[in-house]
C-alpha cells in the first residue's frame, strides 16, 4: 500500500503515508487555496446572501496557474479562430466565467480544505509514529481525486507542462536542475491520482 490508493470494503480507498508525505500534501493543498483566494462570503462576512447572488469575474486570471484552472469555456487554442469568432467566443467565455466561476473556486476551496482537514487528522492520530495510513470515505475519496488533479494542472503550469512529451522529458531531469523537486511532486501526485481513480471505478 505505501504511495498507492487501494479501495476498501463497501467504498472508500486507502493510502500509506508518512511524515513528509504528509507535510508535502498538505503544504502543496495550503499553497493552493492561497492561490484560489477567499469566497465572496469571506470578504464579506456580514452578508449572509452576498455569496447567493454575487456575480464572478468576466474576464480570465492574470496568473497562469489560475488560468489553466479557470480556463475560457468557448476557446480553443489549438483551433485559431477568425477576429469575429475570436471575439464572439470572448463574450460568451466572460458571460459564463460570471456566472460559473465562483462556485468553480468554492468547489476547489473545498476540495482542498477537506485534504488539509484529513492530513490533520491523520497527523493528529499518528503523533510520533512517523505516519500512518489515511482511510477515505467515498465522497472524501471524490475531493480528493479533485484536489490532485488541481494541484497537478498547478505544478504541470509551473513547469509549463502542455503536452506528454513534455512529461517525458521531465523523467530525463539531470539532479542538478532547481525543477527537480517540483518535477517529483509532479510525477508522484500523478502515481496518487492515477491508483485513487482506480479505487473508484466499479
Amino acid at each position: 500500500m505505501p504511495g498507492t490508493f487501494e479501495p476498501l470494503p463497501g467504498g472508500g480507498a486507502a493510502v500509506a503515508l508518512d511524515d513528509v508525505e504528509i507535510s508535502i500534501i498538505r503544504s502543496l493543498a495550503v499553497q493552493l487555496l492561497e492561490l484560489i483566494g477567499p469566497g465572496p462570503a469571506e470578504d464579506a462576512p456580514d452578508d449572509p446572501l452576498a455569496e447567493l447572488f454575487a456575480e464572478g469575474p468576466s474576464e480570465p486570471p492574470a496568473d497562469p496557474v489560475l488560468k489553466r484552472l479557470f480556463p475560457d469555456a468557448y476557446s480553443d487554442p489549438e483551433q485559431p479562430a477568425s477576429p469575429r469568432d475570436a471575439e464572439e467566443q470572448r463574450v460568451y467565455s466572460a458571460e459564463f466565467r460570471r456566472y460559473t466561476e465562483n462556485d468553480l473556486r468554492a468547489g476547489k476551496r473545498d476540495n482542498a480544505l477537506a485534504v488539509i482537514r484529513s492530513l490533520d487528522a491523520l497527523a493528529a492520530a499518528s503523533a510520533g509514529e512517523g505516519g500512518a495510513v489515511l482511510k477515505l470515505s467515498a465522497a472524501e475519496s471524490q475531493q480528493w481525486l479533485g484536489a490532485l488533479n488541481d494541484l497537478r494542472l498547478a505544478i504541470g503550469s509551473r513547469l509549463e507542462i502542455t503536452e506528454e512529451e513534455d512529461t517525458d522529458l521531465l523523467y530525463r531531469l539531470p539532479d542538478e536542475d532547481p525543477r527537480k523537486p517540483m518535477v517529483m511532486a509532479y510525477l508522484w501526485l500523478g502515481g496518487l491520482q492515477e491508483t485513487l481513480v482506480g479505487t473508484l471505478m466499479p
